[in-house]
């Protein structure tokens, strides 16, 4: 592999791919995937429990259905 001109951990492989070898940046990565994929789910698990809420609420005003 050939270090990136001007790029400390990048290198070229010999098939033309890029390889970054910085393992602190590629684990900052991974927790800031794994905070969004979190705030996701809360988000979803909050859409879920108002339509749930919405739905018995709809029921106390019109009665059971």
């Amino acid at each position: 592999m050939k270090r990136v001109e001007g790029h400390k951990h990048l290198f070229r492989e010999d098939s033309g791919a890029i390889v970054n070898t910085d393992t602190a940046e590629y684990l900052q990565y991974v927790k800031l995937r794994a905070e969004k994929k979190k705030q996701r789910e809360e988000i979803d698990q909050i859409k879920t429990d108002i339509s749930e809420i919405k739905s018995l609420l709809m029921e106390i005003i019109n009665g059971p259905r």
